[in-house]
């Protein structure tokens, strides 16, 4: 095996204990050194010292990267992929944000206005999303049903959003009022709620009866 230097090949212990089994030779090109079921203790200690490192960088690099992204979520600015509705730009201070998508932002508005009525079924209002021409950024594709329900219990639409959590105010433009946004809430957990009590039924002889062949109810 043909590698650059120790920390781009293990990430973890276990990475190193996987390479290890396989019982092949390991060359590392920059430190010139070659890792074998052969090798000497010493160099086998040295190298397992090497691997430590190598994961103590991966670490610290997971902790920094989880602490900016904090630091950013205490300043309101969302720290990840922007949803759908929204863009990742960098504004005039320099600051990468999110923005509201020309394109699909006015649609996800209407995706509440829709649904806070009442009138639809989270398959029918996808439908009536995708009619509209509501698709997924990178794919272009029609959205899924799953990801609208996703979007209408996602906070972040009403200018405030969770991170680890925590509820911060965020800089962005909501596409929604919170009101609004609660309203749709109410209309998810009731019909969750009626769902969940019909599959509840205490019908005769529920659970007990099974098929000889496989086992199933």
């Amino acid at each position: 095996l043909l590698v650059e230097k120790t920390d781009r090949l293990y990430r973890t212990i276990k990475d190193w204990a996987t390479i290890d089994e396989l019982g092949i030779e390991v060359h590392f090109v920059k430190e010139n050194v070659v890792m074998s079921e052969g090798c000497r203790s010493s160099e086998k200690f040295v190298h397992g010292i090497k691997v430590l490192m190598a994961k103590a960088y991966i670490d610290n690099l997971g902790e920094e990267r989880s602490k900016g992204m904090v630091e950013k979520a205490q300043q309101g600015i969302w720290p990840s992929c922007a949803p759908i509705g929204y863009n990742n730009v960098v504004d005039v201070s320099g600051r990468k944000v999110i923005a509201v998508d020309p394109e699909r932002g006015a649609l996800v508005s209407r995706l509440f206005d829709w649904f806070s009525t009442g009138e639809h079924s989270l398959k029918s209002l996808a439908d009536k999303a995708r009619a509209a021409g509501l698709a997924y950024r990178k794919s272009g594709k029609p959205i899924g049903t799953s990801t609208v329900h996703n979007i209408l219990r996602s906070r972040i639409y009403t200018g405030a959003f969770e991170w680890m959590g925590v509820t911060y105010a965020g800089v962005h433009v909501p596409l929604t009022s919170s009101a609004l946004w609660d309203a749709v809430q109410t209309v998810l957990d009731r019909r969750s709620h009626d769902s969940t009590h019909s599959r509840v039924e205490d019908f005769a002889f529920r659970g007990l009866a099974k098929c000889g062949h496989c086992g199933c109810a």
